[in-house]
């Protein structure tokens, strides 16, 4: 499947969608981004500008892309759908691409949370649906600012499902260009389940209004965050869940390393503090524009889990009523502190 003969249709141009369609067109794909009228004006009169924490800075002309907000014009002869868009909209565009897409389209998750390629499977028809993994984060320029801009503040490499058709498809060999490294795995359910884990940050990144570099290093945040993971570990446990490694961590390993003093931390954790200092979360990022977040499929997934399982999730609990008052108010990130979150014996609890 390599080569710029084929159609990639990225269904969500928001933060993820125009680092990954930016990288893909600029290494010769042919990339149509399906956005929202907003986006798509700012597109056309301005291009995208693709950077990175590695130095690159880079611009994609507009008649190098494919813009619309038609979602049948996007999809018309698309071969891969690359689904960008929030967990929350994954029914819709599943309605979309069962009207619009090909049968012979295949349909790739690239979003957050650990069902929406089974959601995407159940309302796209028959089409191939493959789980993905996108483990970076991407801060996208203020509203007004031309050329848009799509920033890639961490490190990180897509994983795609692999083995069967998708080993047959190479989806891996079409998408890895210079800027998005894109490689398989076999057992996408662990990765989603770990990447998850470390998504629970997400809400603590949002509720402090700090910088994801400066709230790691604080270990009164990650005491909260170790917390929110050892309620998880456990609802997984239960479960027969397995995650798959975090930072090249046992999930185990994860809330005794988060728990460690600043300076210990810094030192050991250097592949998890290697971050750009303007990276935030998407769930900040959703605040800040006043519209709903993921906690549902983030924080409300591991809930749901120590339910059906019997595990306590008070912290997990506590940190969604948190986020949830703040989507009511559409203040913005309420800049709370820890003490607010979590009391210290709570975020303490091993």
């Amino acid at each position: 499947m390599a080569g710029g003969e084929k159609r990639i249709v990225i269904a969500g141009a928001g933060s993820i969608g125009c680092y990954v369609g930016g990288c893909l067109a600029l290494a010769g794909r042919q990339v149509v981004l399906l956005a929202r009228p907003r986006i798509e004006a700012a597109l056309r009169q301005g291009g995208l500008r693709i950077s990175d924490l590695d130095g690159r800075d880079r611009l994609v002309k507009p008649d190098v892309l494919g813009i619309t907000a038609d979602p049948a014009a996007a999809f018309h002869k698309a071969d891969v759908i690359l689904v960008t868009v929030k967990s929350g909209a994954t029914q819709e565009m599943a309605v979309l691409i069962k009207a619009h897409a090909s049968p012979d389209a295949v349909v790739i998750s690239l979003q957050n949370g650990v069902d929406n390629a089974d959601r995407l499977r159940a309302g796209s028809g028959q089409r191939i649906v493959l789980a993905g993994m996108v483990p970076f984060n991407v801060v996208q320029s203020p509203d007004g600012e031309l050329p848009l801009r799509a920033h890639r503040a961490s490190e990180g490499k897509v994983m795609i499902e692999g083995g069967g058709l998708a080993g047959l498809l190479d989806v891996a060999g079409l998408l890895d260009v210079e800027g998005l490294a894109v490689e398989t795995h076999g057992d996408m359910k662990a990765v989603l389940w770990g990447k998850l884990l470390m998504n629970l940050n997400n809400a603590l990144v949002a509720l402090s209004d700090l910088p994801l570099a400066s709230e790691l290093a604080d270990r009164r945040w990650r005491l909260i965050l170790a917390g929110q993971i050892d309620e998880a570990l456990r609802a997984m446990k239960a479960s027969g869940i397995a995650p798959a490694r975090i930072a090249g961590l046992r999930p185990a390993l994860l809330p005794k390393v988060l728990r460690l003093p600043d300076w210990l931390f810094k030192r050991l954790a250097r592949r998890m503090l290697a971050i750009d200092p303007q990276a935030r979360s998407s769930m900040w990022d959703d605040l800040q524009r006043g519209r709903p977040t993921e906690i549902g499929e983030l924080q409300g997934a591991v809930i749901g889990l120590a339910q059906r399982t019997g595990t306590p999730a008070p912290l997990l609990k506590s940190v969604t009523a948190l986020v949830r008052a703040a989507e009511v108010a559409r203040l913005g990130p309420p800049g709370l502190a820890p003490e607010q979150v979590a009391p210290p014996g709570a975020s303490r609890s091993a």
